[in-house]
């Protein structure tokens, strides 16, 4: 039996609409049986809903959408902050040595920092980076250009690479667009999936209607109508 997971959500800790307790309630309600908080460079949000995801009958996978130099890349089953702004190489390093699982997400989006931008010119022509990862984004249900997706899926596919996908939610209507299919039905079952190669991959964009619904929500925070809060 395959069960879903969607391994890239943001919450209020960082530029995500909806605080924990209310990401929790509404992926309670869905078909996930795992999900990851990958808070932009913290984890604080993510070992807050791995505190109370058993209120919630959910798995919460503690994870880092961190800043590198060279991009963001996706640190999961992590114990600790990865400071961000660091060589991609340093992050690596420091993400190893605590047990962590690193898959790099939207790599070939074009509107944010992607660890294999430059490969989208060059076709590949500098893939070191492949071999430093776990995993490969291939779907991402936010990206703009549907062609960056297939990018990733042609990248993970020359180079070997196990896929994941995720919705990059950054407010509740988007939650579980982009997902990942395990063998298994818990934390540790997707790691091992991920680890060797059983996971697929699938998904929805968002879609205009939901880009402009978050992007309202921004606005309206940004203008102090709606201000952020973490409870």
């Amino acid at each position: 039996m395959l069960s879903k997971a969607d391994l890239h959500l943001h919450t209020t800790y960082s530029d995500g609409t909806a605080t924990v307790r209310e990401l929790l309630a509404h992926v309670a309600q869905s078909d996930l049986k795992v999900i990851a908080i990958t808070d932009h460079n913290t984890i604080v949000g993510a070992q807050e809903a791995a505190r109370l995801a058993p209120e919630y009958g959910i798995e919460v996978i503690v994870g880092e959408e961190v800043s590198t130099q060279a991009g963001h890349l996706l640190a999961l089953f992590v114990e600790a902050h990865l400071e961000p702004g660091r060589p991609l190489g340093e992050t690596i390093a420091a993400a190893r040595a605590q047990g962590a699982l690193l898959i790099a997400p939207h790599p070939f989006g074009w509107l944010v920092p992607s660890i294999g931008r430059l490969g989208v010119s060059r076709r590949f022509s500098d893939p070191g980076w492949a071999n430093l990862v776990d995993a490969v984004e291939i779907f991402n249900a936010g990206l703009w250009a549907p062609r960056s997706n297939a990018l990733a899926a042609e990248f993970a596919a020359a180079h070997g690479l196990p896929v994941v996908g995720g919705s990059d939610s950054h407010h509740l209507p988007t939650v579980g667009l982009g997902y990942t299919l395990f063998p298994g039905r818990n934390a540790a079952d997707l790691r091992r999936a991920i680890e060797s190669g059983q996971t697929q991959a699938d998904g929805v964009q968002w879609g205009m209607p939901r880009v402009a619904e978050v992007g309202a929500l921004w606005a309206r925070r940004s203008l102090g109508l709606t201000p952020p809060t973490h409870s």
